[in-house]
């Protein structure tokens, strides 16, 4: 079911009535948001011979992905990995350290923030090399074809004043935002979004989590590995999301390991700071059950949702869906046609590598009318250790839908690279076609899963067979071998286990 949002024919007339006057800049291309979608839709753009230029408020490139999301969460992640690896696995890799091995939080956070600075400042670069003019502030409608930038106060570098950019094209990127619990408060102290973990200026003797999808596991992983008491609360029976029902199982198990507590099919009631700690009542989903718990740091992750706010949709009428996305045709097109919209803000995973497809895609239908999203061959993966990734069907969809299937599995217990590397935990899982044994989905829980995982997509992409993917000669030793291996399992038998 859609709404729309609709504005008067006076107010409508009002707004060009003041564009006409207003117009300062002209451009074949205006792309409203900076993320992962946007700025790549703009580069794309650009380098296809089109005047563009992209809007963004925050001040730096990249969106949540680089600045609250995806890179600064890498950082910590992979920092905090080495840490417990020099603590905990040293000895047995005969690595004698002298002295204490300590976390110190100051620096931990700094070599975050350069990674980011880098990339960021890296985005801009890549503006000035292809060509698009870049607006910082605040980027919203006046009309179809016209694009007010405000100055935002406080940001460096903000237009000066009120810019009307006249586009012929214009694509809206505005991303996503943290969805809020209801009834609980975030303070980004105590009580923190996702993007309050990231900058935790001490290590939580307790940590509890609320929500057991990829962000709240990942940045789990972060603090168990400082030292954190860790309790996810979800409210489904299992962890994971989207993921098969088979990794999901195996992922819990080795988060549990790692020191994770789960409380699974428990619904939050309350949370609320007292002083310097946090109160959490929660009721079990089947007994009614309630139960007290209390933690230094609370973290919300129950998801995003798409943000569109100041964008001024509502002088042009467009549609949004009951999930409050903007509504698109197959050519990522709104009512308007030279109107697009991508990423979060509209259909689809809020993935950062889904919104550059569509960005690159969006470019194309400008320029030829033609582009391509295979929405069937969009991977994730989950930064643990051992990493988590998959793309295509899982055995629960191929279920679903009545289709016919064969397994493959491979441990890497039996891969030569992961055990001279120690590193031996997980699987690869292969899901091919019983009748024509073309590969339908892969799903990996090992070291490296998140590389790996793109062979597998571009075997999707071509409609190859496990046999085809067997057949190509995998570099000895590599860990990659699992993967040959669990395709070879999958339509005849693996040769080393």
């Amino acid at each position: 079911m859609l709404k729309s949002i609709v504005c008067s024919a006076s107010k409508r007339s009002l707004h060009q009535s003041t564009t006409l006057q207003a117009v300062k800049k002209q451009h074949d291309v205006v792309v409203i948001g900076g993320g992962p979608g946007g700025y790549v839709a703009a580069i794309k753009a650009a380098q296809l011979g089109f005047n563009t230029a992209c809007i963004e408020k925050r001040g730096s490139l990249g969106g949540t992905c680089l600045n609250v999301g995806c890179i600064p969460s890498k950082a910590l992640l992979n920092n905090s990995h080495m840490f417990h690896q020099m603590k905990h696995d040293a000895k047995q890799r005969g690595i004698d350290v002298n002295g204490s091995v300590d976390i110190n939080m100051g620096q931990f956070q700094k070599a975050k923030d350069t990674v980011v600075k880098q990339l960021t400042g890296g985005i801009e670069m890549l503006f000035k090399k292809n060509g698009v003019t870049y607006y910082k502030g605040l980027g919203s409608f006046e009309d179809a074809y016209n694009v007010k930038v405000s100055p935002v106060e406080g940001l460096k570098g903000s237009v000066a004043e009120d810019t009307i950019l006249n586009a012929k094209n214009i694509i809206v990127a505005t991303g996503s935002e943290v969805t809020p619990f209801p009834g609980i408060k975030i303070d980004e102290e105590r009580i923190v979004s996702s993007t309050g973990a990231l900058s935790l200026a001490e290590v939580p003797k307790k940590l509890a989590i609320i929500g057991g999808g990829i962000i709240g596991l990942e940045m789990g992983s972060v603090y168990a590995r400082l030292g954190s008491e860790v309790t996810v609360i979800e409210f489904q029976p299992q962890i994971g999301a989207t993921m098969d029902g088979e990794v999901a199982s195996t992922t819990e198990k080795f988060l549990k390991k790692q020191g994770f507590s789960f409380k699974l099919g428990t619904k939050v009631l309350s949370a609320e700071r007292n002083g310097d700690v946090v109160d959490i009542k929660a009721e079990n989903v089947k007994s009614g059950k309630v139960e007290s718990l209390q933690a230094d740091v609370l973290l919300v992750a129950i998801g995003r949702r798409p943000y569109f706010n100041g964008l001024n949709a509502e002088n042009l009428g467009l549609d949004i869906d009951q999930r409050g996305r903007l509504v698109i045709d197959s050519q990522f097109s709104t009512k308007f046609p030279h109107i697009k919209v991508i990423g979060d803000v509209t259909f689809g995973p809020m993935l950062a590598h889904k919104a550059e497809e569509e960005g690159i895609a969006a470019a194309e239908y400008i320029k030829s009318g033609h582009g391509h999203v295979n929405y069937a061959n969009i991977p994730s993966v989950m930064y643990s250790h051992p990493e988590v990734a998959w793309v295509g069907k899982t055995e629960e969809q191929l279920k679903e839908a009545s289709i016919s299937y064969k397994v493959g599995k491979f441990p890497f217990m039996a891969n030569s690279r992961a055990k001279s590397n120690l590193d031996t935990e997980g699987f690869v899982k292969i899901l091919i076609d019983a009748e024509t044994e073309r590969l339908l989905g892969a799903h990996i829980v090992g070291p490296n899963a998140g590389e790996m995982i793109a062979e597998a997509g571009l075997a999707l992409e071509y409609g190859a067979s496990a046999e085809d993917i067997a057949r190509v000669c995998h570099a000895h030793p590599t860990l990659s071998e699992a993967f040959k291996e669990a395709n070879l399992a999958a339509f005849s038998k693996p040769i080393n286990f």
